[in-house]
């Protein structure tokens, strides 16, 4: 099974590269009114699709064994919601003065901004051994969270844009997301037995999806001649990606192993990874719809489009290192209890 899941992801990366290399070679088959109509079939068909798999595939009686760990969950989420974005944004500031493309650092910015994954966060602690369900009910949580939420923090730290009004955006979004979640929720009550043996594959589902999403967004840059994209400032933006999640992973462990805490060490390794991911499959839907028919749409995802990968990579580099702290630590609390 981690054969496999591994094996997907590895293909997801290649799909990336394909995607963003069709668009480069043929962008007008992807743009606004070309033969894919993506102000149709992205915008609405292929989110929808999206968020009602995600509803089909959340097993939601995972989550409520979670529940009561309030502490854990608001730490999570005021990490995730409100101190990374506001990090993000103190540490622009000193950027904005170099001279790494403007476009790239609002681009920065929205990272900041997105919720928590469901899956990779979710993987990554499990395969450390860590607090699995608390990574469920978080990842799930801030998604739901980051339906309303992400979209406040884009306007407020990016601003609004006088084409894409306020309430359309919320309107969109409730359409696109939040009805096909719960019709998928619905959905699974019914035929939850059959998803159970036969197990779909929803992460093939999805990342299908995306990767149209992907293509077309980078159709809209390669067919806008006025885009110009420097080597210099990307190179300087995956060095200042890696910076940040090894940062505030370090961060995190540092916060959630104080002796006040009251975390174990299984939360521990949940509060690293959910703290820290952000979500790919969630994100680029929502900044096409924010910040719909902007000229620099492409150049603003790539910072994300550089996160996903990156977190993947971190993570699954350090399972090893994090698993051997944690077990560690395990054993030391087993051999403190007083026998009786």
């Amino acid at each position: 099974m981690r054969l496999l899941e591994r094996m997907r992801k590895e293909w997801f990366m290649i799909g990336i590269v394909l995607a963003i290399a069709g668009a480069k070679l043929e962008p007008s088959i992807g743009v606004n009114g070309g033969p894919l109509k993506p102000e149709i079939t992205v915008s609405y068909i292929a989110v929808a699709t999206i968020f009602f798999n995600s509803g089909l595939s959340l097993k939601t009686e995972e989550l409520t064994s979670a529940l009561v760990h309030i502490k854990l969950h608001l730490f999570i989420q005021i990490f995730t919601l409100a101190f990374f974005p506001a990090a993000v944004w103190l540490f622009l500031q000193l950027l904005s003065i170099t001279p790494i493309n403007e476009w790239l650092l609002k681009g920065l910015q929205t990272v900041g901004c997105m919720p928590p994954p469901v899956s990779s966060a979710v993987i990554l602690t499990k395969a450390v051994g860590g607090n699995e369900a608390a990574a469920i009910f978080n990842s799930a949580f801030g998604s739901f969270l980051g339906i309303v939420v992400t979209p406040l923090l884009l306007l407020l730290f990016l601003g609004s844009s006088s084409s894409v009004p306020f309430t359309s955006i919320f309107s969109q979004l409730f359409m696109t997301v939040v009805v096909p979640l719960i019709i998928g929720q619905v959905v699974r009550r019914y035929i939850k037995d059959w998803l159970e043996r036969k197990q779909p594959p929803f992460g093939a589902v999805s990342s299908s999806v995306l990767l149209m999403i992907i293509y077309t967004t980078f159709c809209d840059t390669f067919s806008n001649p006025s885009i110009d994209l420097d080597k210099f400032s990307l190179l300087l933006v995956l060095f200042i990606i890696c910076s940040i999640q090894l940062s505030f992973m370090l961060l995190t462990f540092i916060f959630s192993t104080r002796n006040n805490s009251g975390f174990t060490p299984a939360d521990t390794v949940a509060v690293m990874f959910c703290s820290t991911h952000k979500s790919l499959t969630l994100g680029i839907p929502m900044l096409k719809i924010v910040f719909a028919g902007h000229e620099y749409l492409s150049l603003i995802s790539v910072p994300l489009l550089i996160y996903h990968p990156v977190q993947i990579l971190l993570g699954s580099v350090l399972v090893p290192t994090i698993k051997s702290w944690m077990v560690s630590r395990q054993k030391g609390v087993k051999l403190m209890r007083p026998t009786v």
